[in-house]
């Protein structure tokens, strides 16, 4: 069977990239029997970490995919026919797409599977959308994509009811592919180069810090983590923790409440205790994971939540809202709060920097759940979808 996939979010560095990134890689180590063809703009063809073993076809475009899945960007119609084109030239047996954001339409009669993550834009447009026309063109391709599919994957049971209740889309035309911690998050001993990675951050070793990962936008609810944040040190004495914000706030393409959150910061006179990080590698990444109080995951919504994972499998405790996928994804492993309400978020985040000993059973408790979540068994589930559609 010849499969085809829209491969041009690989280089997206939020979660959709990510996802896109770690299942084409273990569908490639899974899969010897399927032929694969990934079909990139002309941006992506200058990556050199793309798996040679899949066929790369590149399509002649003037902007990149990412750029125009950006808060206020869109695909021109040349660009578009272009990805169009080069599908139906290759006739492949069963086209997927790991995210609608890069969705393009197909002319041929190939089984389509489309990638719908979470429902945010749909449930929160004005947390989204910095205009009506941004909006307008989102709606547009994201209809045309519903249409097209044959089946609508997506990441967690919590995605999949949401898809299937606001769109009335049959529980049957909907799959699940979950999403995965890469083993680089994993527990470290603070032998293992943590002064000096701290360090980058304004972090001392052994210093007590709060950890956000994420994008910098709107719907992650920053702002009032930052103000239970305030409550919390208004209210402690002694050391007192920093809060250390992990997300790319200056190319990141989406809508970006950076400026916001940074008055925000100074006006409560946080400079010296909030830390905009910006973008972090994995393996830096890992070492503030392992060094954090906790991991503080304050959402509006999220449709999976791939940091709640990579903290559970460094081991470290973590306090989300009860919004959206995330208690499903961290089980009886995290602590909840109301992301609308500051005074929730602040107690359960107060309550678990007092008590050691429930931060030690989160651990353990993280560590055996993060283990369910594996991108070979997301592999797996992708290659069953595939042989579903495959012609018969």
């Amino acid at each position: 069977m010849k499969i085809g996939i829209d491969a041009s979010c690989w280089a997206n560095k939020r979660g959709f990239g990510r996802f896109t990134r770690e299942l084409l890689i273990a569908l490639l180590e899974l899969d010897e029997a399927n032929e694969y063809l990934f079909f990139v703009d002309s941006e992506m063809n200058h990556f050199d970490d793309l798996p040679t073993r899949a066929k790369l076809i590149t399509a002649r475009t003037e902007f990149s995919a990412v750029s125009a899945a950006s808060a206020d960007g869109r695909r021109s119609l040349r660009d578009i026919w272009a990805m169009t084109r080069e599908v139906y030239k290759h006739k492949v047996d069963v086209f997927f797409f790991p995210a609608v954001y890069s969705y393009f339409p197909l002319l041929n009669r190939t089984k389509t599977v489309v990638t719908v993550h979470d429902l945010i834009a749909d449930h929160h447009p004005e947390l989204v959308f910095p205009s009506a026309r941004s909006k307008f063109f989102w709606k547009m391709k994201q209809s045309l994509a519903f249409r097209q599919a044959d089946v609508i994957a997506t990441v967690s049971e919590y995605s999949k009811k949401e898809i299937a209740e606001y769109f009335r889309v049959p529980d049957a035309r909907i799959r699940i592919i979950s999403e995965a911690a890469r083993p680089v998050f994993q527990p470290l001993s603070t032998t293992n180069g943590f002064a000096s990675v701290l360090s980058k951050y304004g972090l001392a070793l052994g210093e007590s810090f709060l950890l956000y990962v994420g994008g910098i936008s709107p719907h992650k609810n920053l702002k009032t983590l930052i103000t239970a944040f305030d409550r919390i040190l208004d209210a402690e004495g002694g050391d007192q923790p920093k809060l250390v914000l992990v997300g790319d706030y200056e190319n990141d393409p989406f809508f970006s409440a950076y400026p916001e959150l940074k008055r925000l910061v100074s006006d409560l006179g946080l400079d010296a205790k909030v830390v905009f990080a910006g973008y972090v590698d994995d393996e830096d990444l890992a070492h503030l994971y392992n060094a954090a109080a906790m991991l503080v995951f304050p959402s509006f919504e999220e449709g999976f939540g791939l940091p709640a994972v990579e903290a559970m499998a460094c081991g470290t405790p973590v306090a989300a809202s009860r919004a959206g996928s995330l208690p499903e994804i961290l089980g009886d492993a995290g602590r909840y709060f109301d992301p609308s309400n500051v005074e929730s978020m602040a107690a359960v985040i107060k309550g678990l920097l007092a008590d050691k000993t429930a931060r030690g059973k989160m651990r353990d408790l993280g560590l055996a759940r993060s283990q369910k979540f594996q991108w070979k068994r997301a592999a797996e589930d992708a290659i069953a979808i595939f042989n579903e559609l495959a012609p018969k």
